[in-house]
């Protein structure tokens, strides 16, 4: 935890410079010679929210980029896509550590900056990041689902299965959703673990199958699943 926040802490000293010059540049009165009026200066909550708004283009810019990646057949096409994808998770990561750089009680700013750093693959700092965020907000489903994807990257299986469970109480999309990830982890291990990893591997193949009996069984005695079967 310790090397998470440190690494969540350089990547916010990498930003803190451009966001102090952002909020300190501007055209100036020259005195004279009809120079215009220097403009109120922004307010940390106005900087904040810009670059929150900001790291959520890049975000979905990065998503899409990471789509087309995933579909590309072309080897020269995918690897375009894969570089835009990862210079927008960039871009992404740095908006949002200005967001949280100025208005640290922004739990959405949080969320996406554990996204990004997610995306690029720095897995402890995401989890730093989601973990500010749920403390703001502990009932925040969308960063639970994310963390929850993150402990999988990590092989923290048991903390995955109780991110499921606590969504499945809180958000039925967002667990199925983390349902999903755990099938991809699962399929993803089968082809590279090792002998020694296979019973956490099956382990967890029969938890999700399980679970996804359950949550079909139950489907039906929610308003949505009592409604379509009427359909």
């Amino acid at each position: 935890m310790r090397l998470a926040i440190a690494t969540l802490i350089a990547v916010s000293a990498l930003t803190a410079a451009p966001a102090a010059l952002a909020a300190s540049s501007g055209p100036s009165s020259s005195g004279g010679g009809g120079g215009f009026d220097a403009p109120a200066p922004q307010t940390p909550k106005e900087i904040g929210r810009a670059a929150y708004n900001d790291g959520l283009r890049a975000m979905k810019k990065a998503d899409k980029a990471a789509a087309n990646a995933a579909k590309a057949t072309d080897p020269r096409k995918q690897e375009k896509a894969t570089k835009q994808a990862t210079s927008s998770y960039e871009r992404a990561r740095d908006e949002f550590t200005v967001a949280v750089q100025n208005v640290g009680t922004m739990h959405e700013a949080w969320n996406g900056l554990g996204y990004s750093l997610r995306k690029l693959g720095n897995y402890p700092a995401a989890l730093t990041a989601y973990d500010k965020a749920l403390s703001l907000r502990p009932s925040y489903a969308e960063a639970i689902e994310y963390r929850g994807e993150a402990y999988l990257a990590l092989n923290r299986v048991d903390d995955a299965k109780q991110a499921y469970l606590d969504l499945y109480a809180a958000d039925r999309k967002l667990a199925d959703q983390l349902l999903v990830a755990m099938k991809t982890w699962v399929s993803q291990k089968r082809s590279t673990s090792s002998e020694a990893d296979a019973s956490t591997v099956d382990a967890l193949d029969q938890w999700v199958q399980e679970r996804a009996q359950i949550a079909g069984q139950t489907a039906s005695l929610t308003r949505e699943g009592a409604g379509a079967s009427w359909r």
